[in-house]
């Protein structure tokens, strides 16, 4: 018998409304399905995020470690095999795919070690007051620079075909981007979404071929096993791929962990690892696209405010030159 977690069963109602009650009903049929198609035995208490079930398991016929991911397919999810697949023939350092099943999304992975993510060298601890500690601003910066790194191996690898687009993406926010601003309840907050949507019309019609991960935080980066012979390498996961430009892939990492005084140091840093440096202009205008991306989907769900996080973000990057 499986165990699903009141968050994930909580999480897939409200945002994923029939599609999401069908799949929690499906979840202990997927999981016993493919544990004994797969000759899988689990490993560990069960592990879950906003969208997917996860079970350590090993694999009964050569005793590998893996990971059973079970999750429901949809635009964002549908591209993950073959984007880790691409990542994996490049060396690129995501977590390797072992088994795919395509009529339901069902992924068997390489296990990764799970009490290891890249968050926990970023402390987290914060004075009152709000002030970092100077210690652990140090920890955070060593995190962004792994991220960056992580980040600048996945960019190089281009796109396969197929996969959603940040062409079709930014049409779609640049189309919404009016009644969005008109909707948003403070005058200040309306201007500055208005200077994101400028920011996003001078790229647009440069939306970029890379392959990108679209979710690289410090959580979904993980520290890889020894016994997958990725000992002292950080390994990247659970990706919601398109191809598009790298500038579109600063944001997660300047939003979680968040900390407004090291906004800009953070952008310096990851632009600098992407090789971005000189065009600094074309990164922060994607960053404030994904300001304009959050805040579409913010006032569709009935918000009519920025998140704070993401306003900081936007003000203090329009004021970077």
């Amino acid at each position: 018998m499986i165990d699903i977690p009141d968050e994930l069963i909580a999480t897939q109602y409200a945002y994923n409304g029939a599609a999401g009650r069908a799949f929690v009903a499906a979840l202990p049929g997927l999981a016993g399905r493919f544990l004994e198609e797969w000759g899988l035995r689990r490993d560990g208490a069960v592990m879950y995020g906003m969208g997917a079930l996860v079970l350590p398991v090993v694999r009964e016929a050569d005793g590998v470690p893996a990971a059973l991911k079970l999750q429901l397919v949809d635009e964002e999810t549908v591209g993950e095999p073959v984007a880790l697949r691409a990542w994996g023939a490049a060396g690129a350092g995501a977590v390797g795919v072992l088994g795919h099943d395509p009529g339901t999304g069902a992924l068997l992975l390489e296990r990764l070690d799970e009490g290891r993510p890249l968050s926990g060298m970023a402390g987290g601890g914060v004075l009152p007051g709000g002030s970092r500690l100077v210690g652990e601003v140090a920890d955070a910066r060593r995190a962004v620079t792994v991220l960056g790194g992580v980040l600048a191996r996945l960019a190089a690898v281009p796109a396969p075909e197929g996969l959603r687009t940040l062409g079709d993406a930014v049409e779609r926010m640049l189309a919404a981007a009016p009644g969005v601003v008109e909707r948003l309840a403070d005058e200040g907050e309306r201007r500055l979404l208005a200077d994101c949507v400028a920011a996003v019309r001078e790229v647009a019609g440069e939306p970029g071929d890379r392959l990108l991960h679209w979710d690289l935080h410090y959580d979904n980066i993980l520290a890889g096993r020894a016994d997958a012979g990725r000992a002292g390498e950080w390994v990247a996961l659970d990706p919601k791929p398109l191809a598009g430009d790298p500038g579109f892939e600063l944001f997660p990492a300047l939003d979680n962990l968040f900390d407004a005084g090291e906004v800009v140091w953070r952008f310096d840093a990851l632009t600098e690892a992407l090789g971005m440096e000189r065009d600094r202009g074309r990164a922060r205008a994607w960053t404030l696209g994904r300001v304009l991306q959050n805040a579409v989907w913010a006032v569709g769900d009935g918000e009519r405010e920025l998140a704070p996080d993401h306003a900081e973000i936007a003000r203090r990057l329009l004021a970077v030159r």
